[in-house]
Formats: C-alpha cells, sequence, structure tokens
C-alpha cells in the first residue's frame, strides 16, 4: 500500500491533535517527516565497473574499473585502469571513468563507482572535486584511501563484493611484480 505525501500528513497532523488533545497541551511543534528518496541501486552501478575491470583483464591489464553516475543511476562516463596498456602511470580506473565523463558543471551530485577503494591518488581527485558518494566494489586487496576520504564527510558505500575481491586477488597471485608498481611498492 503506498500513501502520497498529502495523505501521510493529514495522517501526522490527527496524530498530533489526538496526542495534543489526551494530555491537555496546547502548543505542541508539529514535525512533518518527508519520505526519503530511494537509495540509488548501487549494485547495479556496480556492475558497469565490473564490466569496465573485465574489460582491462581482456587488455591485458590491471582488472580495476570504475564508472560515475548520477542520482538518478544515468552513467556519465566509464573507464578501466589502463596502465599496463599505456604506459601511463596516471591512467587508473577512476581516472579513465573520470576523463570519459567530460566537463561537469559540478561533481558534488555524482557517485564514483569503482571495484576497487580508490588509491591516495585517486582518492585526491574525489576530494579535489567534491564528490560526496564513493562506491567501492571491495577494500578487502587494498584499503587505499577511503578512511582519509569517509574523515571529511565522504559517504564511502563498501559494497564487499566476492566478484571484485577474486577478480583482483587472482590478478594479485599471477602478477604480483605489476600489481605492486601500481600501487607504489617497490
Amino acid at each position: 500500500m503506498t500513501f502520497s505525501n498529502k495523505k501521510i500528513e493529514r495522517a501526522l497532523a490527527w496524530l498530533h491533535f489526538a496526542w495534543s488533545q489526551a494530555h491537555h497541551v496546547t502548543e505542541l511543534p508539529l514535525v512533518i517527516i518527508r519520505p526519503m528518496a530511494p537509495r540509488p541501486d548501487f549494485e547495479a552501478m556496480l556492475e558497469v565497473a565490473i564490466e569496465q575491470a573485465r574489460l582491462g583483464l581482456k587488455e591485458g591489464g590491471i582488472p580495476i574499473g570504475a564508472a560515475i553516475f548520477d542520482q538518478t543511476g544515468r552513467l556519465i562516463g566509464a573507464g578501466h585502469n589502463r596502465r599496463v596498456q599505456q604506459g601511463d602511470p596516471s591512467l587508473h580506473g577512476e581516472t579513465d571513468a573520470f576523463r570519459n565523463a567530460g566537463r561537469q558543471r559540478g561533481y558534488r551530485h555524482l557517485i564514483m563507482v569503482t571495484t576497487l577503494a580508490p588509491c591516495w591518488y585517486c582518492s585526491g581527485l574525489v576530494r579535489q572535486f567534491g564528490f560526496r558518494t564513493v562506491v567501492v566494489g571491495e577494500s578487502i586487496n587494498f584499503q587505499g584511501g577511503i578512511e582519509w576520504l569517509r574523515s571529511f564527510g565522504v559517504d564511502v558505500v563498501d559494497l564487499r563484493s566476492s566478484t571484485c575481491i577474486s577478480l583482483l586477488a587472482d590478478y594479485i597471485r599471477a602478477n604480483p611484480s605489476i600489481w605492486n608498481e601500481d600501487i607504489g611498492q617497490e
């Protein structure tokens, strides 16, 4: 059963009246509770990033994908880690998605979705451009800067995806030197 906002407001007003009469209170502030907007489908958004990660793996690269969405779930840009493929140390999944999203008037209303917790470099991008929500597929293989982002009020949602965890763990086992290079370990 669904209720319109008007019906909810009338019901709350009636409850307010009944309570105030029963307790002989003439002045009681009326609080109106508005229904919250539904949470975006983060799992569906993550699927786009996972497909990007798989594409990167097929190209011979590190399987990390990212995508940027608006609040309605509309895809703005997607990308994947291309460090190995293009020999460019700055081409992380998040930066590729950011570049593919093109110029935006603002980023606070956009959602960054990535298969792995963002590294310090990508966490800096999130802070610099003011993303308020970051969805990560996993933070088991790499914690990155998620606690730092949270300390600035960024809503970091860790979905703990078994697909993301195994995809990267398998890659790390097979390619430890490339992985260490990617995270800046010698």
